[in-house]
């Protein structure tokens, strides 16, 4: 039996991103599978797993906003700007105070240009500034823009940690926040722990873990708040209904005017048929008066592979 849906997984640290994929594929016995949105080894929390049909979903839900919280630890910095790097330098952190660290942070809120780590999966010339990292060459410096909502503190200073929340723009290096807080309090810091707790409308208290995906597999027991059909996945635009004669064309690759539309040209719209599933997903071409042309991009195909009408 194929599926086609999203799956929300709490992912337990130690393994990869991609090892989760693999674990899915096996335990749903499903061949096509994927995520969005890499979490680092050491980190726990949501990743969302597109399945069948769905993998041609992840470039609409690969860029939501994500939400962390952590544990910084200060006057410990490390290559990684994590735990599992090596450590660099140790300063003491006589006269660190919740109020400095508080104060400290309110320059990482915005939007701005963050210098990507060594240890990062940016490519030069085909390879990963993390290879290059691991091998001792030259990483080059290299900036995103990424945007923070909100960096603010989880209570107070314990010692040399500070519990923290996080609500960043996708691409945001939490690691990355935490090394450079810590070299903007004179002391260095790293990244002890990170949970994403949040991923746009996603939330993980909603997923499973990948031993209670397995356990509800083998008894047959639904997956409950955790998986999505096509229909029901969030999306960031939005429906529109087909009658029979729209659904035909659509299926067959082929343009269709639909009123009541209010989207401009160039937007994008899920296709639902008479009975809300979802059928495809297509930009608005054009528009007529009142009509909005609209072109399938992506058509799903029960029981089948997406057919793709266009290069996008």
């Amino acid at each position: 039996m194929t599926l086609d849906g999203l799956l929300l997984i709490d992912k337990r640290a130690g393994c990869t991103s991609h090892d989760v994929v693999q674990q899915v594929r096996r335990a749903l016995r499903q061949k096509r599978v994927g995520h969005c949105g890499t979490l680092d080894p050491d980190a726990t929390g949501l990743l969302l797993i597109t399945v069948g049909q769905a993998t041609r979903l992840t470039r609409f839900l690969i860029h939501a906003p994500k939400v962390y919280e952590g544990t910084i630890r200060f006057g410990i910095a490390t290559d990684t700007y994590d735990a599992s790097g090596r450590v660099t330098a140790e300063r003491p952190i006589d006269g660190l105070t919740t109020e400095r660290v508080e104060a400290a942070m309110t320059a990482f809120v915005g939007t701005f240009e963050q210098d990507l780590p060594a240890y990062s999966a940016r490519k030069v010339g085909g390879v990963k500034f993390y290879e290059l990292a691991r091998r001792g060459e030259e990483v080059p410096e290299a900036r995103k823009e990424v945007t923070v909502w909100e960096l603010s503190r989880l209570g107070e200073l314990a010692g040399d940690r500070l519990e923290f929340r996080l609500s960043c723009s996708s691409g945001t290096y939490a690691r990355g926040i935490a090394h450079d807080l810590g070299a903007a309090l004179g002391c260095g810091a790293h990244l002890a722990s990170l949970r994403r707790t949040a991923a746009g409308p996603f939330r993980v208290e909603a997923a499973l873990t990948l031993d209670e995906l397995v356990e509800r597999q083998r008894s047959e027991a639904p997956l409950g708040d955790a998986w999505m059909p096509l229909e029901r996945i969030p999306l960031p635009f939005a429906d529109a209904a087909l009658d029979a004669a729209q659904e035909r064309r659509i299926r067959n690759g082929q343009t269709a005017l639909l009123p009541g539309v209010a989207s401009p040209e160039g937007e994008w719209l899920r296709l639902l048929d008479r009975r809300g599933a979802a059928i495809a997903v297509g930009t608005v071409s054009e528009r007529v008066g009142a009509l909005a042309v609209v072109q399938p991009r992506i058509v799903f195909v029960p029981g089948a592979d997406v057919v793709g009408f266009s290069r996008i």
